[in-house]
C-alpha cells in the first residue's frame, strides 16, 4: 500500500517535470520563431535621460562603473547621472571623489547618500526616482560595465508609448576564469537567447533583469514603484505588464558585467533569486489568475513564476527512488521518458543548436559544467524558494564584486567574503545518497535510471566540492 502510494507521488511529480520541460521546448520555439520583432526609430528630439547606479559597499568597482557611465555618448544637457549609495564603508569616499571629479568636468552627476538602507536595492531607486528628472530611466549595477554606445541603440526602441521597458541581453567580463564562470555565463546565455527572447514584445511576460535596462518613468510610477521582494525586478516587471506595458528585449546588444567567481558568493546570489520568486508567486499569482490575459499569458506567467519548484521535485524523487527500486517499481518508462528526455541533457543540446548556430559544438563542454551547476545548487534554491513561499521578509544579501577579469586576479584576500554556507554538508548527504541510489539501480537492473542519478551526484559533489575548496583557500575553514 504504501509502496503504490509512493509510486503515484513520484508518477507525479514525473509528470509535473515532464510540463516544466515541454514548456522549456516551446520557449525554444518561440524565441526562434518570433514574428514580432519591432524596428528602431530615429530620435527626432533626444529626451532627457535619468541614470541611476544602486551601490552599497563595492569599493572593487564602483568608481570603474561610475567612469564607464561618464563615458556614455549621449549629450550632457540631455543626461543625470543618480549614485545611489547606501554604502558603509570606504565605498562612500570613492564615490564622493568620483562624483565630484566628473561634476567639476560639467556633467550632470548627483551623490545620494542613504544612512539607512530601507528597501535594499528597491528602496534606493525608488528614491533616486522622487528627484529625477528623466523621461526614461537606465539602471546599472555596479559590476557592469556599460558600452558608450549603449543610450544611442537602447532609445530608439521605444517607438511606441506602449513600451515600458527595453532590456539588453548580458555580456560577460570573465567567462573563461573557471569552469564555475563558464557555466553561469550559459546559463546566463539561454536565459536570454531562450526565455527572454521567445517573451519580448509579444503577449508572454518578459522580467526586467535588474541592470541594464531602460525604463519609460511613468511605466515605473503607472505600476507603482518598486516594491518590497527580494526579486524587485521581477515584481514591478509583472506589475507593469499587468497594466498593458509590453517589453523588449535587444538580443543583440550587449552590456557586459563581472560574473562571480567564487562559489559561496554565487550559490548567495542564486539563493536570492529563488527566494524572490516565491516571494513573488505569494503577491503576484491571484491577481494574474484574475486578470482579463490571454490563457497562454496567464500559463506562461505562472510557469515562470513557480520556475524553482523543479528543485526540490528533483530532490523529492531522488529521495523516493531507493524504496521504489526495492520493492521493484518499473520505474524505466517514467524517468526515461520524462526526466531525461525534457529536463536533461537533450533539452539543452537541442537548445545550444538552436541559440548558437554552428557555435554550438563548441559550447558543449561548459555545458557539462552548466549540468553539475544547475544540479547541484538544487538544495540551495529548493530553500531557498520554500523561504519565499513561507514569508516575503528576508535581507538584500547582494553578492560580493571584487573586479577579477582574468585568471591572474586573485580574490582570496579581498574584502566582502561571503561565509562557508552548510548547506553543503546537505549537498554531500545528497551526494552520498546517489551513490547508494545508483548501487541499488545496478543491482536491480534498472540501468535507464543511473544516468540522471549519477548527474545530480556528480552535482551536488562538485558544488558542495566547490564551496570547501574556496572557503580553504581562504583559510577560514
Amino acid at each position: 500500500m504504501l509502496g503504490e502510494l509512493l509510486f503515484d507521488v513520484y508518477t507525479a511529480l514525473s509528470a509535473l517535470m515532464f510540463a516544466y520541460g515541454i514548456n522549456f521546448y516551446y520557449l525554444v520555439y518561440r524565441s526562434t520563431n518570433n514574428a514580432r520583432k519591432p524596428n528602431p526609430f530615429p530620435l527626432k528630439d533626444l529626451p532627457k535621460v535619468t541614470v541611476q547606479l544602486p551601490i552599497y559597499n563595492e569599493r572593487y568597482v564602483a568608481r570603474r562603473l561610475i567612469d564607464s557611465v561618464c563615458q556614455l555618448e549621449y549629450p550632457h544637457s540631455r543626461l543625470e547621472i543618480q549614485v545611489l549609495d547606501d554604502s558603509t564603508d570606504d565605498t562612500v569616499q570613492i564615490c564622493k571623489e568620483t562624483t565630484q571629479q566628473y561634476a567639476d568636468k560639467g556633467i550632470n552627476i548627483l551623490y545620494i547618500h542613504r544612512p539607512q538602507r530601507t528597501g535594499f536595492k528597491a528602496g534606493a531607486l525608488q528614491e533616486g526616482l522622487k528627484t529625477a528628472d528623466g523621461e526614461f530611466v537606465a539602471i546599472f549595477d555596479a559590476d557592469f560595465i556599460p558600452p558608450a554606445d549603449f543610450l544611442a541603440r537602447s532609445l530608439p526602441y521605444f517607438s511606441t508609448k506602449e513600451i515600458g521597458l527595453v532590456q539588453t541581453r548580458w555580456g560577460h567580463l570573465n567567462d573563461e576564469y573557471s569552469s564555475l564562470t563558464k557555466a553561469q555565463a550559459l546559463s546566463i546565455d539561454a536565459h536570454f537567447l531562450i526565455e527572454q527572447k521567445a517573451k519580448s514584445y509579444s503577449e508572454l511576460f518578459m522580467n526586467f533583469n535588474g541592470t541594464a535596462g531602460v525604463w519609460r518613468k511613468d511605466c515605473i510610477i503607472d505600476a507603482g514603484g518598486w516594491g518590497n521582494t527580494l526579486a524587485e525586478d521581477l515584481d514591478l516587471s509583472f506589475r507593469a505588464q499587468l497594466r498593458g506595458w509590453k517589453f523588449l528585449l535587444l538580443d543583440e546588444h550587449l552590456s557586459p558585467a563581472e560574473i562571480p567567481v567564487e562559489m559561496n558568493a554565487s550559490r548567495k546570489q542564486q539563493f536570492r533569486w529563488a527566494k524572490g520568486y516565491g516571494q513573488c508567486i505569494m503577491k503576484l499569482s491571484s491577481e494574474i489568475l484574475v486578470s482579463r490575459l490571454r490563457l497562454n499569458t496567464k500559463l506562461q506567467a505562472l510557469f515562470q513564476l513557480t520556475r524553482h519548484i523543479v528543485f526540490p521535485l528533483s530532490i523529492i524523487q531522488l529521495l523516493l527512488l531507493p524504496f521504489l527500486i526495492a520493492w521493484g517499481f518499473n520505474l524505466s518508462p517514467v524517468t526515461g521518458i520524462v526526466s531525461q528526455l525534457t529536463l536533461g541533457p537533450f533539452a539543452y543540446v537541442y537548445a545550444l543548436r538552436k541559440i548558437y548556430g554552428k557555435q554550438w559544438r563548441a559550447k558543449l563542454p561548459r555545458y557539462m559544467y552548466l549540468l553539475l551547476f544547475g544540479e547541484g545548487i538544487s538544495l540551495t534554491n529548493s530553500i531557498a524558494f520554500f523561504e519565499g513561499l513561507l514569508g516575503s521578509g528576508g535581507a538584500f544579501d547582494r553578492t560580493p564584486k571584487w573586479g577579477m577579469l582574468t585568471k591572474r586576479d586573485n580574490w582570496k584576500e579581498k574584502k566582502y567574503q561571503t561565509p562557508f554556507s552548510w548547506i553543503a554538508a546537505g549537498e554531500m548527504g545528497l551526494a552520498s545518497y546517489g551513490v547508494i541510489v545508483i548501487l541499488m539501480a545496478l543491482i536491480k537492473g534498472s540501468f535507464l535510471l543511473i544516468p540522471n542519478i549519477a548527474v545530480q551526484t556528480l552535482g551536488f559533489l562538485y558544488i558542495a566540492g566547490l564551496t570547501i575548496e574556496h572557503t580553504l583557500r581562504r583559510g577560514v575553514l
